[in-house]
């Protein structure tokens, strides 16, 4: 094309005459928009410039359809992020060695991180390509926001092409505006029947259902009907809320999928769970029929299919939320819903799917179908799959056996039967090498009454057995009132506190050791009735990183228990293996007095009991005997906030009385009905690891009062 840079201006006119034969040159058409090439050319005249700057006008409108292949000798390089980077506005690139200019251009960028758009890559005086914030780019993830930074880096203004985002906004770097505008939602429109030309299925369209064994009775029941497009039948999934139908979504036989625009996006299926506590979420219409084959009316059906993948980001806000818009106008049917049992397709992205609804719902109260298995190395892929090739049975099987959704922090027991069952068939070769101070107790505690609720700090100095304790008193509430319980015990073993709750459990020593003397050692099938009853009835709480928890991260985990498993007591074991994250100007004695405020509150919120170990401060000239609550270490306020106070204490003196004596101390009852402040002495078998009532009382032997820190 630089040959005509020389032509005559004559020539240039009779080439101007004959646009239509040059519409189709890209070459030509990227020539002409660059005017500049004939300003620079020595050879070219005035006349000529003025002349080729008119055909450049005339053309600017009308652009290639894609860009210049990279092998032309035309084809410009691009300096932004996307192969379709525009000629930049500015008449003379920016100096990149002003200061000012670059002050301004950092500035911008950090003001467009804030509303969530990357630039670090994105020059001056041009447009870029990048992922939109809000839609990110839809399933196919295409780079639909233009990003313009003025030339002086000024301002930038950014737009979303997608038809169902539309993202557009700007922001200057002297802060006179900053906006970030998601055009209005288009009216609803009101659809029918009529309107819509829907009719009753045909012959074709019920054989088609019958051969996923899906029946007229359903189809009818579910109001699918078909409609006509051309000399084509495709099925018609209508959208009923409350006996009016809101939207339909189309299905060739061909596997394509369309909907009704601007209609209300809502759970195909909605008004089957509305009175529901629990409901089946599954990924397409076929699949939502196919429940109904095997029993479940109480099944909703996604409108939009799965995600490619799970969003890096925090979930949005109901506005900004517009991929998952359905969950949101369906809120009022599910917050009704305390089970919610997710059936999405098992490929990658109906495991998108489920992450994405579960984080949205709550993933305490959700549970996650997994597919039975096709072959050794796959599985079936969804309901409609499970239904023809096994049958109703075995799909309604799949249903009720589904488990709960997984939570970081939250875990079964089972989660840890196969090292329990190596640690109990000693394959690791150390399992007798566990310290001695692991005690097991199992004791029916009658001095007071476990009340529902409340806050019980327990103390006592190292080796007096304050966890061993515990685990016995939930054993003995578990097996005369059927609670469960949370664990947070951070000095435990997985292995060592399952080991020590089974003992307790089954009255036998789990290995034939020196401690169990003559006692026999659990069978193997004990040790499977024991497993069953620990997954049963307790919940695991353990941090997996190498950070430790906070107190609000526990109470978290805590919660979900509560609403997943039903737990009526949390433990959390010890104080001192938590993180304590508190201001520099708040005091230790500040911070215990708001964490112990945040664990109360938990407790009369739920109506659970919570046990919180704490060891005292290092004693200073110990005499023996049991401390006292005003000696835990940390501040006053753990005898003062709790509800109960216990102080466990063993006896290791061989003049005091037997050895295995251990003393109950309870040294605080805010509720009188529930106790009262006394001694209990119990008696502890090693063999067993049960506790009895103690034949004999003690005398208290005379000591030194204690002295408050």
């Amino acid at each position: 094309m630089r040959f005509l840079l020389r032509l005559p201006q004559t020539h240039l006119r009779k080439l101007s005459s004959s646009m239509s034969v040059l519409m189709g040159s890209k070459q030509f058409l990227e020539f002409c928009l660059l005017p500049s090439f004939a300003a620079s050319s020595p050879s070219c005249t005035r006349g000529a410039q003025r002349q080729l700057s008119s055909v450049s006008r005339r053309f600017r409108p009308v652009l290639a359809s894609r860009p210049v292949s990279k092998s032309s000798p035309y084809h410009q390089r691009p300096n932004g992020v996307s192969p379709y980077t525009s000629i930049s506005r500015a008449p003379n690139p920016v100096d990149p060695e002003d200061g000012a200019v670059q002050s301004r251009l950092a500035n911008l960028r950090l003001k467009l991180a804030d509303n969530g758009i990357d630039a670090q890559n994105c020059p001056s005086g041009q447009y870029s390509g990048l992922i939109c914030p809000e839609c990110e780019g839809g399933d196919s993830g295409e780079k639909s926001l233009s990003l313009f930074i003025a030339a002086d880096c000024s301002s930038a203004t950014w737009n979303c092409f997608r038809g169902k985002c539309g993202l557009k906004g700007g922001v200057r770097v002297d802060g006179r505006f900053a906006t970030s505008v998601v055009p209005m939602e288009k009216a609803e429109r009101k659809v029918t029947v009529e309107s819509l030309e829907l009719e009753p299925l045909c012959d074709e369209i019920e054989d088609y259902f019958a051969a996923r064994m899906i029946s007229a009775e359903t189809l009818k029941r579910n109001r699918v009907m078909q409609k006509r497009i051309g000399d084509e039948i495709v099925i018609a999934f209508t959208y009923w809320q409350r006996g009016e139908l809101v939207s339909c979504k189309y299905r060739y036989l061909t596997k394509k999928f369309f909907q009704e625009k601007n209609t209300r996006r809502i759970f195909y299926g909605l008004d089957d769970i509305e009175k529901s506590s629990e409901i089946i979420i599954v990924e397409g219409e076929i699949d939502k029929l196919a429940m109904e084959e095997a029993g479940f009316r109480n099944c909703v059906s996604v409108p939009d299919g799965a995600p490619a993948s799970v969003s890096s980001k925090e979930t949005p806000s109901e506005e900004k939320d517009t991929k998952y818009k359905f969950l949101w106008n369906c809120n009022d049917y599910l917050k009704k819903a305390s089970r919610i049992v997710i059936a999405t397709d098992g490929d990658g992205a109906g495991q998108a799917l489920a992450e994405e609804v579960a984080r949205r719902l709550g993933k305490e109260r959700c549970w996650r179908v997994k597919w039975p298995k096709k072959s050794e190395d796959e599985h079936y892929k969804d309901a409609n799959e499970v239904l023809m090739s096994m049958g109703p049975h075995s799909l309604s099987e799949a249903v009720r056996s589904a488990e709960p959704y997984p939570i970081q922090g939250l875990f079964s027991f089972k989660d840890f039967f196969d090292e329990i069952d190596a640690y109990y068939h000693r394959t690791h070769g150390h399992e007798y090498g566990v310290s001695t101070g692991w005690k097991t107790l199992d004791n029916f505690y009658s001095v007071s009454v476990v009340v529902p609720g409340e806050l019980t700090v327990v103390t006592g100095v190292p080796n007096s057995g304050k966890s061993e304790w515990i685990d016995a008193l939930l054993c003995n509430l578990n097996h005369s009132v059927g609670w469960k319980f949370a664990l947070c015990s951070m000095e435990n073993k997985v292995r060592d506190h399952g080991r020590k709750l089974l003992e307790k459990h089954v009255k036998k020593p789990f290995f034939d050791a020196d401690y169990g003397r003559s006692v026999p050692r659990m069978s193997v099938e004990e040790l499977d009735e024991g497993k069953l009853w620990l997954d049963d009835t307790f919940t695991l709480i353990r941090c997996e990183l190498d950070s430790l928890p906070s107190i609000g991260w526990v109470l978290e985990r805590a919660k979900a228990a509560v609403l997943r498993h039903g737990i009526r007591g949390l433990v959390i074991d010890p104080y001192n293996e938590l993180d304590h994250q508190r201001t520099q100007r708040q005091t230790e004695t500040e911070y215990v007095s708001q964490m112990l405020t945040k664990i109360k509150r938990f407790a009369q919120h739920h109506s659970c009991h919570v046990w919180f170990v704490a060891h005292p401060k290092q004693l200073q000239q110990w005499d023996g005997g049991p401390p006292n609550l005003y000696d835990i270490s940390g501040s006053a306020h753990f005898i003062n906030k709790c509800d109960n106070g216990i102080v466990i204490h063993r006896n290791r003196d061989e003049k005091a009385g037997p050895l295995d004596l251990v003393q109950i101390c309870v040294r605080k009852v805010r509720n009188k009905v529930a106790g009262q402040i006394g001694d209990a002495y119990l008696c502890y078998d090693r063999a067993t690891g049960l506790f009895s009532d103690s034949p004999i009382t003690p005398e208290k032997p005379e000591r030194r009062s204690s002295r408050r820190p």
